[in-house]
């Protein structure tokens, strides 16, 4: 008689949890992209790896291969959607250095591929890894640290984020 008590009650509770949970909102983000650092590790190659947290409310964060005509084509700024914007400390203050792609320079830029929600809500929440097997530039200067902001397809910008400072190898 006590376990089968202890049974019902069990299931009661299961039965009660299952319909409270089925009744809890789903998550609502702004539609603007919101990042957060989780981390810039140096890998055992020397590169590193910098994974951001992401999440957005309408669900349309990421590029396709097809997204290639304005304002996502080749030449357009929006080409890559991940801006890393390489930074220095020179004379005691942070100094942004821009990259010309047409003088040979390569931006910290990537393309984040299409995320798709799954179910009826479109926000989306997950984290973005990018391999960066090159960090920093040669100069004199030994500290460097990355601006970082994520664009939409709305070209919504998120909120900008920053690496630590770290010194140069």
């Amino acid at each position: 008689m006590r376990i089968q008590t202890f049974l019902s009650f069990g299931v009661l509770f299961a039965t009660g949890a299952s319909v409270l949970t089925g009744c809890l909102p789903e998550p609502a983000f702004p539609n603007e992209p919101e990042i957060a650092l989780v981390s810039f590790d140096l890998q055992l190659n020397g590169s590193r790896e910098l994974i951001i947290q992401f999440s957005d409310g309408d669900g349309d964060l990421g590029l396709s291969q097809g997204d290639t005509v304005a304002p996502f084509c080749a030449t357009c700024e929006f080409h890559q959607n991940l801006h890393c914007d390489y930074q220095e400390w020179r004379n005691e203050e942070w100094f942004e250095i821009t990259l010309d792609p047409n003088a040979g320079q390569i931006p910290f830029y990537y393309r984040v591929p299409v995320a798709e929600p799954t179910g009826q809500n479109p926000a989306l929440n997950g984290t973005i890894s990018v391999d960066m097997p090159t960090w920093h530039l040669s100069s004199i200067y030994d500290s460097v640290r990355f601006r970082i902001t994520l664009f939409d397809r709305s070209l919504n910008a998120s909120n900008e984020i920053f690496t630590p400072a770290l010194l140069k190898p």
